[in-house]
């Protein structure tokens, strides 16, 4: 398996409002769309972002990004309208930024689906 490409998955139950969102808000490129899924360019890498008729979403990350400068993307992030969430009992700074104790810094957001996805910087 470590020389096959991996393709990423997320559901949807509004794909007119996931299509929005992950071509204008995060500004990825749609590749195809069809009844059963879209698929996105992600640096080379395949999303797909099924379409189903029933979802409940985890209650934990199910797709990350790795940034090199985790402000500057939350701020153009949030001018695309993505809100960035605060968790209780996290210490997390006035933009959502968690400090792990690696060092890591992690902020994370939802899709229209309620999705929970995030930034890394390490």
């Amino acid at each position: 398996m470590t020389k096959s490409k991996m393709i990423s998955f997320v559901a949807t139950q509004k794909p007119a409002r996931a299509l929005e969102f992950y071509t204008k808000s995060l500004g990825l490129k749609l590749m195809s769309d069809d009844p059963f899924a879209m698929v996105f360019d992600v640096d080379g890498a395949m999303l797909r972002v099924q379409k189903v008729h029933e979802l409940v979403p985890a209650r934990h990350t199910v797709l990350g990004w790795e940034v090199p400068d985790i402000a500057a993307r939350i701020s153009e992030l949030t001018k695309r309208g993505v809100r960035f969430e605060h968790f209780s009992g996290l210490p997390q700074d006035e933009y959502g930024v968690w400090s792990s104790p690696s060092g890591a810094k992690v902020a994370w957001f939802k899709d229209p689906d309620g999705n929970i996805l995030s930034l890394t910087q390490f």
